[in-house]
Protein backbone atom coordinates (compact mmCIF):
# COMPACT_ATOMS: atom_id res chain seq x y z
CA UNK A 1 0.00 0.00 0.00
CA UNK A 2 1.35 3.38 -0.99
CA UNK A 3 1.35 6.11 1.63
CA UNK A 4 1.30 9.75 0.54
CA UNK A 5 2.94 12.25 2.87
CA UNK A 6 2.10 15.21 0.66
CA UNK A 7 -1.58 15.42 -0.29
CA UNK A 8 -2.36 16.75 -3.77
CA UNK A 9 -2.70 20.52 -4.09
CA UNK A 10 -5.93 22.19 -5.17
CA UNK A 11 -4.48 23.66 -8.36
CA UNK A 12 -3.17 22.69 -11.73
CA UNK A 13 0.58 22.95 -12.25
CA UNK A 14 1.63 26.41 -13.32
CA UNK A 15 -1.77 28.00 -12.72
CA UNK A 16 -2.18 30.52 -9.92
CA UNK A 17 -5.85 31.11 -9.02
CA UNK A 18 -6.68 34.81 -8.74
CA UNK A 19 -10.47 35.09 -8.93
CA UNK A 20 -11.61 36.43 -5.53
CA UNK A 21 -14.60 34.09 -5.48
CA UNK A 22 -12.51 30.91 -5.21
CA UNK A 23 -12.83 29.20 -1.83
CA UNK A 24 -9.79 28.97 0.43
CA UNK A 25 -11.56 27.18 3.31
CA UNK A 26 -14.84 25.41 3.95
CA UNK A 27 -16.27 23.56 6.94
CA UNK A 28 -19.63 21.98 7.65
CA UNK A 29 -21.84 23.49 10.35
CA UNK A 30 -25.08 22.21 11.88
CA UNK A 31 -28.37 22.45 10.00
CA UNK A 32 -26.88 22.05 6.51
CA UNK A 33 -24.80 25.21 6.64
CA UNK A 34 -21.22 25.83 5.55
CA UNK A 35 -18.67 28.25 6.92
CA UNK A 36 -16.69 29.57 3.95
CA UNK A 37 -13.66 31.78 3.39
CA UNK A 38 -12.71 33.04 -0.06
CA UNK A 39 -9.15 33.65 -1.22
CA UNK A 40 -9.58 37.42 -0.78
CA UNK A 41 -10.44 36.90 2.92
CA UNK A 42 -14.22 37.35 2.59
CA UNK A 43 -15.99 35.07 5.10
CA UNK A 44 -19.57 33.98 5.53
CA UNK A 45 -22.14 31.24 5.84
CA UNK A 46 -23.93 29.28 3.13
CA UNK A 47 -27.30 27.90 4.25
CA UNK A 48 -28.19 24.94 2.03
CA UNK A 49 -31.11 23.68 4.15
CA UNK A 50 -33.81 24.88 1.72
CA UNK A 51 -32.23 22.98 -1.16
CA UNK A 52 -31.30 19.82 0.72
CA UNK A 53 -34.58 19.51 2.63
CA UNK A 54 -36.82 20.96 -0.09
CA UNK A 55 -39.47 19.12 -2.09
CA UNK A 56 -37.10 18.58 -5.04
CA UNK A 57 -33.54 18.29 -3.75
CA UNK A 58 -32.31 16.44 -6.85
CA UNK A 59 -28.65 15.48 -6.48
CA UNK A 60 -28.52 17.33 -3.15
CA UNK A 61 -30.73 14.62 -1.55
CA UNK A 62 -27.51 12.67 -0.94
CA UNK A 63 -26.45 15.43 1.47
CA UNK A 64 -29.44 14.84 3.78
CA UNK A 65 -27.22 12.40 5.69
CA UNK A 66 -25.27 14.67 8.09
CA UNK A 67 -22.18 12.47 7.86
CA UNK A 68 -22.15 12.87 4.07
CA UNK A 69 -22.72 16.63 4.32
CA UNK A 70 -19.82 16.89 6.77
CA UNK A 71 -17.39 15.49 4.17
CA UNK A 72 -17.36 18.75 2.21
CA UNK A 73 -14.02 19.67 0.68
CA UNK A 74 -12.59 22.15 -1.81
CA UNK A 75 -11.83 21.16 -5.39
CA UNK A 76 -10.73 23.82 -7.83
CA UNK A 77 -12.02 26.56 -5.54
CA UNK A 78 -15.54 25.11 -5.10
CA UNK A 79 -17.28 23.36 -2.19
CA UNK A 80 -17.56 19.75 -3.31
CA UNK A 81 -18.88 16.39 -2.09
CA UNK A 82 -18.60 12.84 -3.40
CA UNK A 83 -20.89 12.04 -6.30
CA UNK A 84 -19.82 15.14 -8.25
CA UNK A 85 -21.99 17.42 -6.11
CA UNK A 86 -20.76 20.99 -5.81
CA UNK A 87 -21.78 24.57 -5.16
CA UNK A 88 -20.33 27.19 -7.48
CA UNK A 89 -18.47 29.77 -5.39
CA UNK A 90 -19.10 32.62 -7.84
CA UNK A 91 -22.85 32.24 -7.20
CA UNK A 92 -22.41 32.91 -3.47
CA UNK A 93 -19.51 35.35 -3.38
CA UNK A 94 -21.22 38.71 -4.00
CA UNK A 95 -24.10 37.98 -1.62
CA UNK A 96 -21.76 36.83 1.15
CA UNK A 97 -19.51 39.84 0.61
CA UNK A 98 -22.55 42.11 1.04
CA UNK A 99 -24.70 40.25 3.59
CA UNK A 100 -22.46 37.58 5.15
CA UNK A 101 -24.99 34.81 4.41
CA UNK A 102 -26.15 33.16 1.18
CA UNK A 103 -29.31 31.07 1.14
CA UNK A 104 -30.03 29.69 -2.33
CA UNK A 105 -33.63 28.79 -3.17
Amino acid sequence: MRSETNPPQDRAAGIVPRAPWRLAAVSALADYRLQVRFIDGTKGVVDLSRIILGKRPGVFAALQDPSVFARVRIEYGAATWDGEIDIAPDAMYEVIKKDGVWTPD
